[in-house]
């Protein structure tokens, strides 16, 4: 950078904390929530820079080369977060997250990329606070780690400094809705409109579906899509970490975790959510993601007669079949896999395994079957859909429950019979 042009830098730079101050000013002044009422935010920013570049008329003080710029860049300073506001209202970008404040990543379309933002230790800090401030989350020494909701629904995962080296570790994962139901993940590549007849027609039966994949291979929104798929006339209950599910339901209760307060009380656990969620009359339940010892809860609940659908971390369907029957033996020494592996068997109908490719595609990988049978304390699987050269086709395979199929007013075998 030249000498002209970092003196322009400087004075840029200058402007903008001087019009920042003026614009906080007036905020307090006023008793404005900035990040509740953004829009008068921006009316007082535009009322600032209108009578600064009034001023600069006079020869008084320098002129604003761009208005409508200097005001956006305002907004997100106070109202918004900062530096990373562009990134937040990019629709490409998909996740943020800040390794040290020089080295700031950005994911698009499943790829991610170095960008050339540089914040300051002070700079993270603050944007640190102020999402939480939004949240009501809290991160301190005694607890390192949150998972938090920014307004705009984006999940912010925080690695306090001292168990991350170094820095603090940011992680904005944004809510991207680029599939609200699955005819729009046929419109995107994700499966075919065989797979995603079948799929529909499974939740319409109530089949339960447990949604497996790798990080950022497109589970969550997967799960929103099948939730649409669920009949109106039912009551769904929700259970997750954060609240990340979007899906339109006339009668549905989503309900999120919540971290103990300051006197180390008041912990919500997603185990309790999932059993609170039995005690709320459900047609249907819906968790996030299991990870934990809340999977026996679930598996308790989908073998009572309960349908219900869930999110797991797994390389393929039979390896998430394997961690259903491990994490369950979290909940307790009395908790055996006797008892376990039969009970998935059992409660788990379909797997629908997710993956994402050198270019950043998520698609459908298989679909898997759960007939409900155990062979030597392994469960037997029949696959319904696989990729097969590129393409997601339909094996021959038969899910189990046929007569749920019947009873929904549905021929699973004439759907499965036209894709062939």
């Amino acid at each position: 950078m030249s000498l002209t042009q970092r003196r322009t830098a400087n004075a840029h730079d200058e402007l903008v904390e001087e019009l920042d101050q003026h614009v906080r000013e007036l905020v307090r002044r006023e008793a404005v929530d900035p990040q509740r009422d953004a829009a008068l935010v921006r009316r007082i920013a535009e009322s600032v820079v209108r009578d600064h570049d009034d001023r600069s008329l006079t020869g008084a003080v320098a002129p604003v080369p761009d208005v409508d710029s200097m005001v956006g860049e305002l907004v997100a300073r106070v109202s918004g977060f900062g530096p990373l506001q562009p990134f937040l209202d990019d629709p490409a970008v998909e996740e943020i997250w800040i390794n040290d404040p020089s080295r700031v990543f950005v994911a698009r379309y499943g790829r991610h990329e170095l960008t050339n933002l540089v914040l300051t230790s002070a700079q993270v800090q603050e944007l640190v606070e102020r999402m939480l401030k939004s949240s009501g989350r809290r991160i301190d020494l005694s607890r390192p780690f949150v998972d938090a909701m920014l307004p705009e629904g984006h999940r912010l995962h925080v690695v306090l400094e001292g168990i991350s080296r170094g820095f603090s570790a940011v992680n904005i994962r944004k809510f991207v809705l680029r599939a609200a139901r699955l005819p729009d993940l046929v419109e995107l590549g994700s499966l075919t409109p065989a797979a995603a007849t079948f799929l529909e027609a499974s939740v319409r039966a109530g089949l339960n579906i447990l949604v497996a994949g790798g990080t950022q291979a497109g589970k969550t929104t997967m799960l929103n899509c099948l939730a649409a798929a669920i009949p109106g006339g039912e009551r769904v209950v929700s259970a997750e970490e954060v609240f990340e599910l979007r899906f339109p339901h006339p009668d549905w209760v989503p309900l999120q975790t919540r971290q103990s307060g300051l006197e180390g009380t008041g912990e919500i656990r997603l185990r309790e959510l999932v059993k609170e969620s039995l005690r709320m009359r459900p047609s249907r339940i819906i968790v996030g993601e299991v990870r934990a010892e809340e999977c026996l809860d679930l598996l308790l609940a989908l073998n009572a007669g309960l349908p219900g659908m869930c999110t797991i971390h797994a390389n393929s369907a039979r390896e998430a079949l394997v961690k259903m029957c491990t994490l369950p033996l979290l909940a307790g020494e009395n908790i055996s896999a006797r008892f376990v592996v039969p009970t998935v068997a059992a409660s788990v109908d379909l797997v629908v395994h997710l993956g994402i490719d050198e270019q950043g595609v998520r698609r459908v990988n298989e679909i898997v079957g759960v007939p409900g049978r155990v062979e030597n304390d392994v469960i037997e699987t029949e696959p319904v859909f696989e990729r097969r050269g590129g393409e997601l086709r339909a094996t021959g395979g038969r899910p189990p429950h046929p007569e749920r199929y019947e009873r929904a007013g549905l021929d699973v075998r004439r759907i499965l019979s036209q894709e062939r």
